[in-house]
């Protein structure tokens, strides 16, 4: 990459698959250039795919679980002496099961992914942004975002955590020129489920939504400076508008059903 570059630049975190990798591709396809991240070798070969539509990829493979992960992006980021227009924080994991069952180095590598790495990024990236009057930001949610999630508790706290903080984000910088967009999946097909231990969950076993349809509505979303979109199926934009109604301990005895472990024989 060069300075001299006409295309724009997005940053996508995650990008090695799922949402994150279709999240790169419909930016690529869309004319930017991009710097993709992940844990795994896998961002190399991705990277490769997405420069097939004209795009030019610098790919970091970086934990962004870690303090030093973030500022090692960060410092590639910087190092290519260009403007970001749109940064994607999509990085994120689930671990599922009883909260007094599961690993806890596993639950704090949850939080520092989900949460510490979106703060870290928009604490870094967003100020330029700011003083040049200019930028959009993505921050993936989740629908989990509006209720409880027993199960997957450490998740859903923390996409809690990502949904108001991209909506505070968004009023502090409304009159800025950079927008903030939170993208509200509901169960996508990725390889979250598996990851995180629920293959044996309803949610786990179930239908999901197309990756792809999710990061192009969350793309166009971004794009039209919308404060955030519930994509998907139909199902997930009731469940938001039933969340608003529903009390807590309601909406947490319906998510129960989804993610208890053994409940995809039930």
């Amino acid at each position: 990459m060069t300075t001299s570059a006409s295309r724009p630049l997005a940053v996508v975190t995650g990008a090695s698959d799922g949402i994150g990798y279709e999240l790169a591709k419909v930016f690529a396809e869309n004319g930017f250039d991009l710097v993709v991240c992940a844990e795994d070798p896998g961002i190399a070969e991705a990277a490769q795919a997405f420069g097939a539509s004209g795009a030019r990829v610098e790919s970091v493979q970086a934990d962004l679980a870690t303090f030093e992960g973030n500022e090692r992006l960060f410092h590639r980021i910087r190092s290519l002496g260009r403007r970001v227009d749109a940064l994607a924080l999509n990085a994120g994991v689930g671990v599922g099961g009883p909260f007094i069952e599961t690993d806890l180095r596993a639950d704090l590598d949850l939080i520092g992914l989900n949460v510490g790495s979106t703060v870290h990024l928009a604490k870094r990236l967003l100020p330029e942004m700011v003083r040049r009057g200019g930028g959009r930001l993505l921050i993936t949610s989740s629908i989990a975002s509006t209720m409880p999630a027993p199960f997957e508790a450490t998740y859903g706290a923390s996409k809690a955590f990502v949904q108001s903080f991209a909506q505070a984000l968004r009023e502090e910088l409304r009159n800025s020129g950079v927008t903030v967009t939170a993208l509200m999946p509901g169960p996508t097909e990725t390889s979250f489920f598996h990851r995180a231990g629920l293959d044996d969950t309803k949610v786990g076993a179930g239908r999901k939504d197309d990756a792809a349809e999710v990061a192009r509505q969350g793309f166009e979303a971004m794009m039209a400076g919308k404060d955030h979109v519930v994509a998907g199926s139909v199902k997930n934009n009731l469940e938001a508008m039933g969340a608003k109604v529903l009390p807590e301990t309601a909406k947490a005895k319906l998510h129960r059903g989804l993610t208890e472990p053994g409940s995809a024989d039930e």
